[in-house]
């Protein structure tokens, strides 16, 4: 039976599991759960990953959740897999290992949180809480500089030094283009400082596996141009209500 990957590709580790399935000739029928109708909900899908979130596969009869799980097993069962994904090298998994548990309590925190409580919030029926925006900010922030400081440390072109992506390097990067939903203004102050992360790392990331990095993202890009076409119809409404100046 052809793997099932069931995600919504405004999820930003559904697009990683995408992404590494697509770039790695792995067959598999794209199941779409969608999330603003709360489809991960349902009872049928509750079946399959109880949690109630994305992603989540089914391989024959064997069913799995957590992205990072997935990732992990799709590199190490599925045949033709390059082994710079999720090496054999014991040293260099346990190394991956700790990017990604560091990643669900530190990054993915401070993005998740930040961008519900900004642009997304009000599509998922959510009410944004500003308290909460700025607390995830800085968690974000802090966790953009460790990037920098500790998993990009040295010459190579990729986390841990590496000069090909691991699944590490397509799970962060990926949690980072969702802050290509917020305004502009927002998305330099938070990314401009970090050039080694936005500049180089991403777009290197980007490259390893394009086209399909692009191609998945394709969803975010246009989410992205609905909202700001949204903003710039609200701002000119506004701005007819505004008194002419003497």
């Amino acid at each position: 039976m052809k793997l099932k990957v069931y995600a919504d590709r405004m999820s930003q580790p559904s697009r990683a599991v995408l992404i590494f399935c697509k770039v790695n000739g792995i067959e598999f029928e794209e199941v779409r759960i969608d999330i603003s109708k709360r489809q991960q909900l349902s009872p049928e899908y509750k079946e399959i990953n109880p949690m109630g979130q994305v992603p989540a596969i089914v391989d024959g009869r064997f069913k799995l959740f957590e992205s990072h799980a997935i990732l992990i097993y799709l590199a190490c069962v599925f045949p033709g897999v390059p082994d710079h994904w999720y090496p054999a090298d014991l040293f260099r998994r346990a190394k991956i290992n700790s990017v990604l548990d560091w990643h669900h309590s530190n990054l993915r925190r401070g993005a998740v949180t930040y961008v519900v409580n900004t642009v997304l919030g009000p599509v998922l029926g959510l009410r944004p809480d500003p308290q909460a925006a700025a607390e995830a900010e800085k968690l974000l922030s802090s966790s953009l500089s460790k990037i920098e400081s500790i998993w990009l440390k040295g010459n190579g072109k990729f986390l841990l030094g590496g000069l090909q992506p691991s699944i590490a390097d397509l799970s962060l990067a990926c949690e980072i283009m969702q802050l290509e939903l917020l305004d502009e203004k927002d998305r330099i102050r938070i990314l401009g400082p970090h050039k080694k992360v936005q500049k180089q790392w991403v777009e290197n990331t980007k490259t390893a596996t394009s086209p399909r990095f692009d191609e998945v993202h394709n969803v975010l890009f246009k989410a992205k141009a609905r909202h700001q076409e949204q903003r710039a119809k609200s701002g000119s409404s506004s701005n007819t209500n505004l008194p002419s100046k003497m």
